[in-house]
């Protein structure tokens, strides 16, 4: 799971066009829905805090978590700016801890793909269900296998520009329904106008709505349902699931 190093520089340009408002909303209306609307909320793999700053808007007590001390920092300078209480906490997924429960988590941007054993996508399904209060929800994204496949497969995307340039080489494992890319950064040193090359490796696996629910009771949560970007039930052509599940175990 080591990434986004060099990536951090330059990753919120590279995503300048995911419509972040409109996936939070799409995301609080889902918490809604199963009666979670403030409180604190957890967001593993928050990056450089784009969504989290957003779902503290939204009137949420917000803690972040990521394994990248370089995407942190951009998120730390996020909050300097915005004055907006976060706490932010530099942790592995797999191994993260908390002070207490909180009543949601999320992990969004398909950080959950990153999970390619099917051990470590039960144990972060332990800890969340662990640290979530009685009752309490996780909200996830993961591109599918037709994402994959139809989308990105076997292509090559690149993207110049004066500052900074990428090229981002895709090659997909239908059978093992494993996507690695290798990510290319060319960036620019504005003191001598020198550009540095560096090289991430990125893996992630398609996850099954089937392997989610087993996961799931393998780690003593509960399936609430799987959705598409609009609400709809998913099919084979869906891009993006967004699984719900609810915590199990506690007593209220």
């Amino acid at each position: 799971m080591e990434a986004y190093h060099a990536f951090a520089a330059v990753y919120d340009r590279m995503m300048d066009e995911i419509p972040y408002e409109s996936w939070c909303d799409f995301v609080t209306g889902l918490l809604a829905a199963e009666g979670v609307e403030n409180g604190l909320l957890l967001e593993l793999g928050c990056g450089t805090g784009t969504l989290t700053e957003l779902f503290a808007r939204r009137g949420f007590d917000m803690i972040g978590v990521d394994s990248s001390e370089e995407m942190l920092q951009e998120a730390l300078r996020k909050r300097d700016e915005s004055g907006l209480e976060i706490l932010y906490l530099l942790q592995d997924m797999r191994s993260f801890e908390l002070y207490g429960t909180v009543a949601a988590v999320v992990s969004l941007c398909d950080t959950m793909n990153y999970l390619t054993e099917y051990a470590d996508l039960v144990q972060v399904l332990k800890l969340v269900n662990n640290y979530l209060d009685p009752g309490g929800i996780f909200i996830f994204d993961l591109k599918t296998a037709y994402y994959f496949s139809e989308v990105t497969g076997d292509r090559v995307f690149a993207d110049p520009d004066e500052d900074a340039s990428y090229i981002w080489q895709n090659e997909y494992d239908a059978q093992a329904r494993m996507n690695r890319y290798l990510l290319t950064l060319f960036l620019r040193d504005e003191e001598t106008d020198l550009y540095e090359r560096f090289d991430e490796l990125h893996e992630q696996r398609a996850w099954s709505a089937e392997e989610i629910r087993r996961a799931a009771g393998d780690a003593g949560m509960e399936v609430v349902k799987f959705v598409d970007g609009a609400g709809d039930p998913v099919s084979e052509k869906t891009e993006r699931i967004y699984a719900v599940l609810r915590e199990k175990g506690k007593q209220k």
